[in-house]
């Protein structure tokens, strides 16, 4: 019994150093997957909470933990008010995940954990508010759709789709219909995810019209002058086809994940990937290609103070979109690719300014005709993407055809996708589009389709206001 008794806590002993093995090498050394999932948990809540306003806990409960991948949810994050910081790990201790709010900024993952240096960026307020008393666009008010078909299809869950927080319907300049998700409203900021690359491709349209750009540029870079991709130009990473190798697989530690969690600096992490495929001929979608748009119409800018205002003085503030908040990485960089938050009332100023092709109140805003240059298919997509940084199939849809899965819509429609179910679906011969945001993931087959197949017929007859 003694033998029996010294074995059994000579095991235990050893399981007992193992753990404490374990635990320090996770806390000094967590391997790459966690270090991401911690990275993620700190940005999503420090954004929800510094900019959206919302409840942390809800925040980690329902936006990280519910939909994600298994570690996700065993996650955990403490928000520092004071130091307007986000800590977050696994079981509360190990990833080192870090956020911090700067003012008027958002929020930025800080993986090499200076503090101080990613809060040096902070943007200046917008412009004065809107009234809230004039008819939106111009202001906030909203007069109730008399069309009951459109408040029907409004009202059905299932078009909605699961996890709906916000859908807008706007045709001919007005919102004719708008339905909100259990704690959130027309005040609440929600994040765009991948649509905010057709923010940030029209970014560089308000470059070129200011003569400080152009999309026949090369040599975008310095360190890529010795080699082939000094021949990449401008309009080639517009339409995704630069040839360079970039991991998009968002099940995995992947380019993407490291670059938006891992990295300090993320255009350089993506500028210093190498030419896997022809510059021009293969169509690759690269949230890296976006964020180094976002350096190089920086880089155009020059002036860094002038260059994080940018967004705001010369597209923001003139559509009125006084809630967006354009995010950028812990160096400085706008993360074109993802991080653009706003209420929907202002992704659909959005919309509406890509209906109006690029006008806004009669003045351009945009060189003319670059709208539809954007929406241009870019020559190595087949068709699916256009060259500035939009979609021409709805999502799920592998080639173009408008009735493909059944979905009858006009020839003309295009699309912002963004990540877990955001979407706007524009349709200039019909001056309709249709806004949907929410936390939906691909993995729930949701399709928003039907719902702006079923809005199209409902509203090609004027309405009545």
């Amino acid at each position: 019994m003694r033998t029996l008794l010294k074995a059994v806590k000579w095991v235990a002993g050893l399981v007992v150093v193992a753990l404490v093995i374990l635990c320090l090498w996770l806390y000094a050394a967590p391997p790459a997957l966690i270090r991401v999932a911690a990275g993620y948990t700190a940005k999503i809540v420090c954004s929800n909470v510094f900019v959206a306003g919302r409840d942390a806990q809800d925040v980690l409960a329902t936006d990280v933990q519910a939909p994600g991948h298994p570690v996700l949810r065993l996650m955990s994050a403490e928000v520092d008010s004071e130091k307007a910081t986000v800590s977050a790990g696994l079981f509360g201790l190990f990833g080192g995940g870090l956020a911090v709010a700067r003012d008027n900024g958002g929020c930025a993952t800080v993986p090499d954990g200076n503090v101080a240096a990613a809060k040096a960026f902070s943007q200046e307020p917008p412009a004065e508010g809107i009234d809230p008393h004039s008819l939106w666009p111009r202001g906030e008010r909203v007069e109730p759709s008399q069309n009951q078909i459109v408040n029907t299809i409004l009202d059905d869950a299932g078009g909605t789709g699961p996890g709906m927080r916000a859908v807008v319907v706007i045709k001919d300049g007005r919102i004719v219909g708008e339905r909100y998700g259990d704690g959130f409203s027309p005040s609440t900021p929600l994040l765009g995810w991948s649509m905010t690359k057709t923010v940030n491709a029209a970014i560089i349209g308000t470059l070129m019209k200011a003569h400080k750009t152009s999309l026949e540029a090369t040599a975008l870079f310095d360190a890529w002058k010795d080699d082939d991709r000094a021949k990449i130009s401008l309009a080639d990473l517009m339409a995704m086809s630069s040839g360079l190798e970039f991991n998009e697989d968002y099940g995995a530690v992947a380019d993407v994940t490291r670059m938006l969690y891992l990295e300090p600096d993320m255009a350089g992490f993506a500028q210093a990937k190498p030419l896997a495929g022809e510059i021009g001929k293969v169509w690759s979608y690269s949230s890296g290609t976006a964020v180094m748009l976002s350096r190089l119409w920086q880089n155009a800018v020059g002036n860094r103070a002038v260059a994080l205002a940018w967004p705001r003085t010369a597209l923001f503030d003139p559509l009125g979109m006084t809630s967006a908040v354009m995010e950028t990485d812990a160096r400085g960089t706008f993360v074109g690719s993802s991080y653009l938050y706003a209420t929907a009332h202002d992704w659909a100023r959005f919309a509406q300014f890509l209906i109006d092709d690029g006008m806004w109140n009669g003045v351009p805003l945009l060189p003319e005709g670059f709208v539809s240059w954007m929406r241009e298919p870019a020559p190595a997509s087949h068709g699916r993407y256009g060259r500035g940084q939009l979609w021409l199939v709805g999502p799920k849809e592998e080639v173009p055809g408008r009735e493909e899965g059944g979905f009858d819509l006009p020839s003309d429609t295009f699309w912002m996708l963004g990540h877990d179910g955001q979407s706007i679906a524009i349709v200039p011969s019909q001056k309709l589009a249709v806004i949907r945001l929410g936390l939906t993931p691909d993995s729930l087959g949701y399709r928003p389709q039907a719902m702006v197949a079923a809005l199209v017929k409902a509203l090609e007859t004027e309405i009545d206001r």
